[in-house]
């Protein structure tokens, strides 16, 4: 039987900065706002972590919700020892506010399944 995944103490996530972009030559008519984020995992725990993989929970402001699994991280599988950091940028299209939630898994050097949350954030179209 698979052990459960562990949430690892010491392992973060932190938003560094949030950006809003319009262009409607750009993206498509139906998703004109783009929000680019930017994140740093730390890893701040006593244990060499290997992140495999991502889930991402959007939920718009008209009640619709997307998830968003898959393996890597931006096309990695960042290997973190203890005090090691990732940082990374990636970005959501969307037509409407929305907020921003989920998770990173992998391994730690024990073989166990850990994750780390990612702090819900909003992503507000500007007025």
């Amino acid at each position: 039987m698979e052990k459960p995944s562990i949430e690892l103490k010491g392992l973060g996530v932190v938003l560094d900065r949030l950006v809003h972009h319009v262009d409607a030559e750009r993206y498509p008519q139906e998703t004109p706002h783009a929000f680019v984020y930017f994140l740093t995992i730390r890893n701040l725990s006593d244990r060499t972590v290997q992140l495999l993989g991502r889930k991402w929970v959007i939920e718009h402001e008209n009640a619709e919700t997307v998830v968003v699994e898959g393996d890597k991280i931006v096309g990695h599988t960042p290997l973190l020892t203890p005090g090691e950091d990732f940082s990374y940028n990636s970005f959501h299209l969307t037509a409407s506010n929305c907020r921003a939630r989920g998770s990173f898994h992998g391994l730690d050097e024990f073989g166990n399944r850990v994750f780390v949350k990612i702090p819900p954030f909003s992503m507000e179209i500007p007025s």
